[in-house]
């Protein structure tokens, strides 16, 4: 097939459902969702036919992690089952985006959990809506030493942040947080490897 568009191949109610959905991701509008939509029509074979298989096997085949909530192909994943992996350190995450970015790093060797968002009071977002309660049984198991809390420094991030502190003040592990590396109102995903190594190695005892 050619990757050549014509508009006949396609019923305009198809395009428009593509426009739609493509709308629905970050970043895209409905205007800038008619321009992806269009060059993914023109280049149906080079990229729209392989992005469609990509996103079915990723959807079939993508598992949430038990343990600690990350997104992989197996169940608990590669991170948390990695014998190469530093045991007695969770790094505390808002969402998986996060852990990828502390991931290109490649300075941290310890474990993770995320969250799964931040509590917020105008969002209705609680203590038993983010993953809290399976990271308080994690961090009383007997590796765990310390547990860096790498929220994001935002409002919403820094009131998780210290509540998670208070949750964990009656056990033994040590409770550290980012350094000032990370901009005040900045977030995780967004800032560059260097800023967050610096950031990483001069954590602190909250």
């Amino acid at each position: 097939m050619s990757d050549n568009f014509n508009s006949k191949d396609y019923a305009p109610g198809s395009i428009e459902s593509l426009v739609a959905l493509l709308s629905k991701l970050p970043g895209l509008g409905p205007r800038s969702a008619r321009r992806a939509a269009l060059y993914l029509l023109k280049r149906r074979d080079s990229i729209m036919q392989p992005l469609a298989r990509a996103l079915d096997e990723t959807a079939n085949n993508i598992k949430v992690c038990g343990v600690c909530n990350n997104l992989d192909v197996v169940d608990p994943c590669s991170i948390c089952t990695s014998p190469k992996r530093e045991r007695s350190i969770i790094c505390v995450v808002e969402d998986v985006g996060d852990l990828w970015a502390m991931e290109r790093v490649a300075g941290f060797r310890g474990l993770y959990h995320v969250l799964g968002g931040t509590l917020s009071a105008l969002d209705g977002i609680g203590p038993d809506d983010l993953a809290i309660g399976n990271l308080v049984q994690r961090a009383t198991s007997t590796e765990v030493k310390e547990v860096i809390i790498a929220t994001n420094a935002t409002v919403d991030g820094q009131t998780t942040a210290h509540y998670i502190a208070d949750v964990l003040a009656d056990t033994n592990v040590i409770i550290s947080g980012l350094a000032h590396g990370v901009p005040v109102g900045g977030e995780i995903d967004y800032l560059d490897e260097g800023t967050l190594g610096a950031a990483l190695k001069a954590r602190k005892e909250i």
